[in-house]
């Protein structure tokens, strides 16, 4: 009986190494801090292109702005090299403060040009409308204000936009050079499940 044993135990023993290496390597991965997953595991289906045209009001003049400066610019800099600013920028549909709003645009940018108006751009878009209510897009690039169209990466995202990427174009819809309070349209193409 003690023979029969034997050869049970060590076919089940074999059996259960066998599978607890295979479940190490699932949760540990060849490197030991980093695993290859199956999307489906995050419900991830079908990846989809989605347009979103929106309207940016960077409101820097009057009793509330929505952009305000902490860090002003270098001494004699024509460029405005070093200036920072803190956003909360109403987006909405059309070009109209008026219109509805879907979001906002929540970050900074910096002047990070010597020789031109060249911004640094790091903002999340935060939707508060519809489907996308709670969901973000994150742009964070260089932005040329005195370019006809601008071209930033969605470098990321949450909520439907979880893993999402792509690009945004923005165009200047409207400046007022005295209070460089301005509306510029975004066209945004993410990518996402």
């Amino acid at each position: 009986m003690a023979r029969l044993i034997s050869p049970i135990l060590a076919t089940q023993f074999t059996i259960f190494l066998i599978f607890s290496s295979f479940a190490i390597n699932l949760v540990v991965g060849d490197d030991g801090f980093a695993r290859t997953m199956d999307r489906k595991l995050f419900g991830m289906k079908k990846e989809k292109l989605s347009h979103f045209r929106l309207y940016w009001h960077d409101i820097v003049s009057g009793r509330k702005p929505s952009s305000v400066a902490v860090t002003p610019p270098a001494n004699n800099s024509s460029t405005l090299f070093g200036m920072i600013r803190m956003i909360d920028n109403p987006l909405t549909m059309g070009p109209k403060m008026s219109s509805k709003m879907v979001g906002k645009a929540q970050g900074f940018y910096s002047s990070s040009s010597q020789e031109g108006i060249g911004l640094l751009m790091a903002m999340n878009f935060a939707f508060t409308e519809g489907k996308y209510n709670g969901s973000t897009i994150t742009i964070l690039g260089r932005n040329l204000v005195f370019s006809e169209v601008r071209e930033m990466p969605v470098v990321g995202g949450s909520g439907l936009f979880r893993f999402g990427r792509g690009y945004v174009q923005a165009r200047t819809h409207w400046l007022d050079p005295s209070t460089q309070d301005a509306i510029v349209r975004y066209d945004c193409y993410v990518l996402h499940y």
